[in-house]
């Protein structure tokens, strides 16, 4: 098991500079970022270029990403164009946008599976079938559609939570923003749930453990649902990082100050340095879940620890 967890974290490192490399390359091809910084107005060609040396951009791009992967070891992801470092963007964003992930993950992979196992073990039913129907409806409607809808119904009418989250970002708080983010991953979790056990359902080893006279609960818990979750863990480990870069029209809906939102500022204007550095740390958390997910498999089917 260690020499697994030693080669999959060796196969990260490829990944990881290959990923940075890209990012960086795009981003900064994009236009020039001093330009952008002065707006409208023609910059003074000598403040101009005192700028560019200060930013490491009056050297080739190798050297740039270079000396940006030399700082990133070293902990410091950089300056934004208005001074402030990176690293305490990072600091104040990360944490509320953490939080918000993991209340979607935890609704997508409660309901999600709890859903699909139900729709799974009634397959062709009535229930079945209108799961089937509504997840579908989910996946269809865009995510501004029912954040907008779902922030008035129970934000504005009902007034079950705030229509806005506070500087302080509370759990309660998150809840809405929450199943807003996870709804069109909840319904694929239902609907792959849903698949994977109504084939595992009719497989042999479940009709001998029906047969051995084993009660049903521990059949679908104990077998079942073992192996049918590991496609879903697959997805989910996948959705964390899709989570966290995507929140940015949640985010904004909700007037929530995370990752989305300094994404959404740093590429309205032109900020290289911070959309790089929290690309990157995204790239982190996307190479830690996937490892995550390679682990849970050997606790969801012994053969691939064994093998």
């Amino acid at each position: 098991m260690g020499r697994y967890v030693i080669r999959r974290a060796l196969q990260m490192v490829p990944v990881f500079l290959g990923s940075t490399l890209l990012i960086f390359v795009m981003v900064y091809a994009l236009g020039d970022p001093v330009a952008a910084l002065f707006g409208d107005k023609a910059p003074d060609p000598a403040t101009a270029a005192r700028i560019r040396h200060d930013l490491y951009l009056d050297q080739p791009l190798w050297r740039q990403y270079l000396h940006y992967m030399g700082q990133i070891l070293h902990g410091d992801f950089g300056s934004a164009f208005n001074g402030q470092p990176v690293t305490e963007l990072m600091a104040a964003a990360f944490p509320v946008t953490l939080k918000l992930t993991l209340v979607a993950v935890v609704l997508e992979a409660v309901f999600g599976i709890a859903l699909g196992v139900a729709s799974g073990l009634r397959r062709g039913r009535p229930l079945d079938t209108g799961l089937l129907a509504l997840t579908l409806i989910v996946i269809s409607v865009p995510t501004f559609v029912s954040g907008y809808l779902l922030q008035l119904v129970f934000g504005v009418k009902l007034g079950w939570t705030r229509p806005s989250v506070s500087p302080a970002a509370r759990l309660d708080e998150l809840l809405l923003p929450g199943l807003v983010l996870a709804l069109v991953s909840l319904a694929y979790v239902t609907r792959l749930s849903r698949t994977s056990v109504a084939e595992n359902a009719r497989a042999d080893y479940v009709r001998t453990a029906v047969a051995k006279g084993l009660p049903r609960h521990r059949v679908v818990s104990r077998h079942l649902l073992r192996n049918s979750l590991i496609p879903v863990v697959t997805f989910i480990g996948a959705d964390i990082g899709a989570l966290m870069g995507g929140a940015i029209v949640t985010e904004r809906i909700f007037n929530i100050h995370g990752v989305g939102y300094q994404l959404y500022q740093g590429i309205l204007r032109n900020n290289a340095p911070t959309v790089v550095g929290f690309v990157t740390v995204l790239v982190i958390v996307f190479l830690l879940a996937n490892l995550l997910v390679d682990l849970l498999y050997a606790v969801l089917d012994p053969r691939i620890r064994h093998a």
